[in-house]
């Protein structure tokens, strides 16, 4: 099947029940506890600067284990996983001197998921997609990182944009949607918008995208000071095939600002929040039962087109979401929110 017919087939299952994405690919790979020589693999055996740390480079090092983890979120009930390919940009990867490579790792990022998603949809007769994930770099275009020179910057927009290029030319062949995801800084997502749409121009061909910011604390904005309903605006040009919020917050906190987004986007709504709040260690501790309660709630509530998890998710959490949402009718944009969370009271609409 190819990428036109696998999205025509997601969206009509999209309107009639709510889509689940994966859960952590961070969250698995620490539990596969590598050491240095773990993510040096052979190819990297005599890199000449640590690379423990940098998940992507599995793609190349550990390709087997990335894609056993994609196999393991389709089997929990996922219809779409995201690839691992969060830092692949020639930015992020400089970290650890493999800014030439990035487009490699993004490239067989995208491919591991996509062998994933065919084994999986002709072993269980059901289609099955890949979204490209974009991450928003470790360089922020609207904030200085000196405090004693605020007009200082450590990059330019033109630098993000073609580095966002680059990642998505590689990626395009494999995946189905680009998901500019984590957004901390608008302009840089407004930078990888731009990547996308002129890679639309060069290519002639046009991939789908979702978008989803981070509201960083219970102020209800991103770092770069935006709301959850300013980011909508802000972004809305770009035509998303879906938008919405995922990390920094567990469900519980996220729920008012996934509200809002709700409340104002004409598009399809999606929201993968962490289990919870780090403890004390950093760790996450919400249960599976947990934070499906929350996403049942929500969609319950009329508030999500597609649901799924961040930090600290897992399989586990993945399958329990995919049932506690089984059944559940999507969000239909436009359409008043229905209010379910008090027990004992009938749903009704929220006026607005």
């Amino acid at each position: 099947m190819n990428r036109s017919d696998r999205i025509e087939a997601l969206e009509q299952t999209a309107r009639e029940r709510i889509l689940v994405l994966d859960g952590a690919m961070g969250t698995q790979i620490q539990d596969l506890k590598l050491d240095e020589a773990g993510y040096r693999g052979e190819r990297f055996a005599e890199w000449g600067v640590s690379i423990k740390g940098n998940n992507d480079v599995l793609n190349l090092s550990a390709p087997d284990a990335v894609r056993a983890i994609h196999r393991a979120y389709f089997e929990a009930g996922s219809d779409i996983v995201e690839t691992n390919t969060f830092s692949s940009t020639s930015i992020a990867q400089a970290d650890y001197e493999m800014q030439a490579l990035a487009p490699e790792i993004a490239r067989e990022g995208a491919r591991l998921a996509r062998e994933a998603a065919d084994a999986h949809s002709a072993e269980a007769g059901r289609v099955c997609g890949v979204a490209g994930a974009i991450g928003p770099t470790n360089k922020t275009l609207s904030i200085s990182p000196d405090v004693n020179d605020p007009g200082h910057r450590d990059v330019d927009f033109e630098t993000v944009r073609a580095t966002y290029f680059e990642q998505a030319e590689a990626m395009a062949p494999y995946v189905d949607w680009f998901l500019i995801e984590t957004v901390f800084d608008t302009l840089n997502a407004k930078a990888a918008i731009k990547a996308l749409l002129d890679l639309r121009i060069s290519s002639g061909e046009t991939i789908p995208i979702m978008i989803s910011g981070t509201i960083t604390d219970r102020s209800g904005r991103t770092l770069s000071g935006q709301t959850a309903e300013a980011f909508w605006y802000s972004v809305r040009h770009a035509r998303p095939w879906a938008i919405g919020l995922n990390c920094a917050l567990g469900a519980d906190e996220m729920r008012p600002y996934i509200g809002e987004i709700s409340r104002v986007a004409d598009t399809r709504v999606i929201a993968y929040p962490n289990a919870g709040l780090p403890n004390d260690m950093g760790e996450y501790d919400e249960a599976p039962v947990e934070t499906a309660g929350h996403l049942g709630e929500w969609a319950r509530s009329g508030l999500v087109n597609i649901v799924g998890g961040c930090c600290g998710t897992t399989p586990a959490h993945i399958r329990a979401i995919a049932a506690a949402v089984d059944g559940l009718a999507p969000r239909q944009p436009g359409a008043p929110a229905r209010v379910t969370r008090l027990s004992g009271l009938e749903p009704f609409e929220l006026a607005v």
